[in-house]
C-alpha cells in the first residue's frame, strides 16, 4: 500500500514514505462501512480522555471480533508494521459516557472497572446511540483511535477474568504507588496496570479517583522506574557500554557511564540537530514533570533501567533517540518503551575512555544518520557534570 501525502500530491516533499493521515483515513473508511449502532462483541481496554477534567470521557473499547487489537506485547514480539497498527486501533469503537472523576456509583463506570481488571477482553453487548461513524476530515488527531459514540446501553455478558493477585491487591487499602509495584511483582506488564490504574482501583480507599489515560500511562512508567531506581543505587558502577537498537523508526543510542544514577534524555529528527526536545534528572531525581520530552521520557528510562537491573549495574546514562522517516504516524509512547528496550537488549560495545566512546558516537551519529552530533553533546547536562564534578581519587 502506498498512501501519499495529501499536501506531497505524491512528490514527497514531507520526506515521509507514507501520509499518516491519509493512512488513518483508509482505515476509517473501511470502519465507516461494516460499522454497527448495536454489537455484541470483545471489549479489552477503557479509554478515558483527559478533556474537561474533572468530568471526562470514559469509553468501552470494543470490537466485534477481537484479534489483537490492544496487545503492544505482542505487536512488538511478531513484528506488526505501522499501517497494520492503525488498522486495529480504528477497529476500536469508543463507546463512552461522561462520568465525573470520583463517581464510582454508576452502572456504566462499575461496568468500565469490571474489564479494567480483566486480563482477557470481555464479552460486552453494546447498544449506540447512533451508528459508529468518521468525520472523514483531514484535522485529525495524531493517535489512531476508533469512533467515538455515546453509549444508550452496555451489558457484561460473562464473569470477567479477574486474577486472584490483583483482586487481592484491589481490596487492600494501598497507596497506588504500591498497589502499582506489587502487581508488576505478579508479572504483569505496565499495559495491563495502566488500565488497572486508570480506572481508579488503586490507591487508599477514600484517595480513588478516574485517571485520564495518557496520563496513567506515564504514572505508571514513572512509578516503576522510581522503584527500580532505589534498587540500581545499591549497584557497582557499570563500565563504558553504548547500546544500539529500535523499533518502527525510533532508535535509541545509549550510552552507559561508570558513575552514580543519572538520566538525560535527547529526542531529534534524525539528520537534524539544529532542534530538539531534551529532559534530566541528577541522582536526587526530578521535581517536576518532563515537559520537553514529556512521557517518552519515562517510557524510555523504563527501558533503560530495566537493561541496568538485569546486569545489576549503576550507571550514568545519555540516551539519545533517532526519529527516521521510517515512523511516519505516532502510535503513543509504548514504541518508545519497546525501542528503548531493544537497544538495551542488543550486545553492547564496551570502550576503555569516555573519550573513545564519546568518538565512536560522533562517527557512528555520522555514518548512520548523515549528522554531526557534537551540538547535542555540548549541550548535555549529564555530560557536563561528569566533566565537571571533583572526584575522591583527585586527592589522592
Amino acid at each position: 500500500m502506498n498512501v501519499l501525502c495529501v499536501k506531497c500530491k505524491g512528490r514527497n516533499l514531507c520526506g515521509r514514505p507514507y501520509c499518516p493521515i491519509m493512512a488513518k483515513i483508509s482505515s476509517q473508511k473501511k470502519v465507516n462501512l461494516g460499522a454497527k449502532q448495536d454489537f455484541f462483541g470483545e471489549t479489552p481496554n477503557i479509554f478515558v480522555g483527559k478533556y474537561g477534567y474533572p468530568n471526562v470521557n470514559v469509553g468501552f473499547l470494543s470490537t466485534e471480533e477481537y484479534k489483537d487489537h490492544d496487545a503492544p506485547k505482542k505487536w512488538v514480539k511478531e513484528g506488526v508494521g505501522i499501517q497494520q497498527v492503525i488498522n486495529l486501533r480504528t477497529e476500536l469503537v469508543n463507546s463512552s459516557f461522561r462520568a465525573h472523576i470520583k463517581s464510582f456509583d454508576d452502572r456504566f463506570m462499575q461496568m468500565s472497572q469490571e474489564v479494567s481488571l480483566a486480563h482477557k477482553p470481555v464479552d460486552v453487548e453494546i447498544n449506540l446511540n447512533k451508528k459508529p461513524s468518521f468525520s472523514l476530515s483531514f484535522n485529525q488527531d495524531a493517535m489512531p483511535h476508533g469512533p467515538r459514540v455515546s453509549v444508550k446501553q452496555a451489558r457484561i455478558t460473562e464473569n470477567p477474568k479477574i486474577p486472584h493477585k490483583v483482586e487481592k491487591i484491589v481490596d487492600d487499602d494501598l497507596k497506588a504507588a504500591e498497589a502499582v509495584n506489587l502487581i508488576s511483582k505478579s508479572n504483569f506488564d505496565e499495559h495491563y496496570i495502566t488500565k488497572v490504574l486508570s480506572l481508579g482501583n488503586l490507591g487508599s480507599e477514600s484517595r480513588r479517583k478516574i485517571v485520564p489515560t495518557r496520563w496513567s500511562i506515564t504514572a505508571v512508567d514513572d512509578i516503576l522506574g522510581k522503584k527500580m531506581i532505589e534498587d540500581i543505587k545499591n549497584y557497582s558502577s557499570s563500565d563504558y557500554l553504548a547500546y544500539f537498537g529500535g523499533y518502527l523508526g525510533n532508535y535509541y543510542l545509549v550510552l552507559c557511564f561508570p558513575d552514580v544514577w543519572r538520566y538525560e534524555l535527547f529526542e531529534m529528527l534524525a539528520g537534524q540537530t539544529d532542534s530538539f526536545a531534551t529532559d534530566y534528572e541528577n541522582y536526587s531525581g526530578r521535581r517536576e514533570y518532563a515537559h520537553s520530552t514529556a512521557g517518552g521520557y519515562y517510557a524510555a528510562r523504563l527501558g533503560v533501567l530495566e537493561g541496568l537491573k538485569k546486569i545489576r549495574r549503576q550507571a550514568s546514562v545519555l540516551c539519545l533517540r533517532f526519529i527516521t522517516n521510517e515512523y511516519w504516524a505516532p502510535l503513543g509512547v509504548w514504541v518508545c518503551r519497546n525501542a528503548t528496550r531493544k537497544s538495551i537488549e542488543s550486545k553492547p560495545l564496551e570502550f576503555g575512555s569516555k573519550e573513545l566512546m564519546l568518538d565512536y558516537v560522533r562517527k557512528f551519529a555520522q555514518k548512520k544518520f548523515g549528522m554531526n552530533i557534537d551540538p547535542i553533546l555540548r549541550q548535555s547536562d549529564l555530560l557536563n557534570e561528569i566533566n565537571s564534578q571533583i572526584k575522591l581519587n583527585h586527592f589522592n
